[in-house]
């Protein structure tokens, strides 16, 4: 049975700073098991232990919502036409070729987490894809996006749309990405494009994916394109992707589906009880929270974002130099090189409360990467503890979108950290069991 979401029902991997160890002074200074996929997969009495911690189970209300997130560059694999691609042939991140297999498989894919109990399906729509060159849009992949879209909502699921995750077009990237002139005026072209063409086939917006984790990837650490470090260039972006997020959510919501942001958020420990180290802190602080808190609070924005997700997988510590490393102290390190700590999310939903308190919020990206799915599923389960803690303590909370739902392509990683409940071949590991019977609890 469909669920159809109005505005009124929501309104009632490597980590976000890869490659940041080295940089961070800068911005201080001046700042699997085989299932049949019609029957669960059975869960080990090891497992099962992690599952029921003696705090008792862990429930979630009537009517939260269980979703999947995913990217077009991810699933599909770059595309000549964007600047991932480049990115890729100058040897500076693995081949994503066809991603994890999904633009053949989609209707499958869809299918399959409808019949294992979620409602809630976050994808991109690679604008490079769409436009290849300016104001020329490629009506095949048009209609490819249309069945996509269409196909998604046949099986029940409820589609969120992101505009802009990672990918750029090539021409827009050439011309200076969001730091260009016309960024302002060709974005806000674009994402009318994407109302027009698509408005009747999404259920929910979420303009831009980690405005953060995007300047700060591109701009200061260098580790993704354009590959710059540059403090000047990461704040202007920072600030310009922050105001392209909230623009395309006032322009996007006049069509009746509710907007949530996606931010990357975390709660920054200083290493030490030097004032140097709490400085350092301070500033990465400013530019993880004050850069869009800003805008969220300006009465022109007031309204542009229905719900304010977060995407979570760390809270790191920083260094009087103004370095990020692994917290909590003393706690294995994961494959990507950062502590996997749960009750780092229960700090997070604390501080956004806080910080913007009265507002509907969604956990709209949390996951594990790794081999270890036992590890996958105490993690996810401790996490979404803090989640039913959050609710009983009256935060408004309308769902969790876990990353991800088929493993895919990692960026730098390539297909070497697994992140899927389901593996390539679409088989269920024991954490889409574990996750199951949260949903069904």
């Amino acid at each position: 049975m469909k669920l159809h979401m109005s505005k009124a029902d929501f309104t009632s991997r490597r980590s976000f700073v890869l490659g940041c160890a080295a940089v961070m002074p800068v911005l201080a200074q001046g700042l699997s098991r085989s299932h049949s996929a019609d029957r669960p997969a059975s869960l080990d009495q090891e497992t099962v232990a992690l599952t029921t911690p003696t705090a008792g189970p862990v429930r979630f209300p009537t009517g939260f919502r269980w979703g999947c997130s995913s990217s077009a560059t991810q699933t599909q694999g770059a595309t000549p036409a964007d600047n991932w691609w480049g990115w890729e042939q100058a040897g500076k991140a693995p081949a994503s070729g066809d991603g994890n297999g999904f633009d053949g498989r989609y209707a499958a894919d869809f299918a399959l987490l409808a019949d294992w109990g979620f409602g809630d399906y976050r994808l991109s729509l690679d604008w490079a894809r769409l436009e290849p060159q300016p104001g020329r849009h490629d009506a095949r992949a048009i209609e490819h996006y249309r069945q996509i879209l269409q196909a998604g909502r046949q099986s029940g699921l409820s589609i969120w749309v992101c505009l802009l995750h990672t990918a750029l077009p090539k021409w827009f990237a050439a011309d200076g990405g969001f730091l260009a002139p016309s960024a302002h005026a060709t974005w806000a072209r674009h994402v009318d494009f994407i109302g027009e063409t698509f408005g009747d086939l999404a259920d929910g917006w979420m303009p831009v994916n980690n405005p953060f984790s995007y300047a700060l990837k591109g701009y200061l650490a260098g580790t993704f394109p354009p590959g710059h470090t540059s403090r000047d260039e990461f704040r202007t972006v920072l600030k310009a992707i922050h105001q392209a997020d909230f623009e395309a959510a006032l322009r996007l919501r006049q069509g009746g589906q509710p907007t949530a942001t996606n931010e990357s958020l975390a709660v920054l420990h200083p290493a030490d009880d030097g004032a140097a180290a709490a400085a350092a802190t301070a500033d990465l602080d400013a530019a993880v929270w004050d850069s869009w808190l800003s805008l969220a609070r300006m009465t022109r924005y007031e309204s542009a974002f229905d719900l304010y997700g977060f995407s979570y997988y760390y809270n790191p510590a920083i260094t009087a130099e103004g370095k990020i490393i692994p917290y909590p102290p003393g706690e294995p390190v994961g494959p990507q090189g950062y502590v996997v700590w749960p009750e780092g999310l229960g700090q997070v939903l604390t501080r956004l409360r806080t910080e913007l308190p009265g507002k509907r919020y969604l956990v709209a990206e949390i996951g594990y990467g790794g081999d270890d799915d036992t590890r996958r599923i105490a993690y996810l389960t401790a996490a979404l503890r803090q989640v039913a803690d959050a609710l009983t303590d009256g935060m408004d909370i309308a769902g969790v979108h876990l990353w991800t739902a088929v493993d895919n392509y990692e960026w730098l990683n390539g297909f070497s950290v697994p992140f899927g409940l389901f593996d390539h071949n679409r088989e269920p590991r024991p954490s889409a069991t574990a996750i199951q019977a949260l949903m069904r609890a």
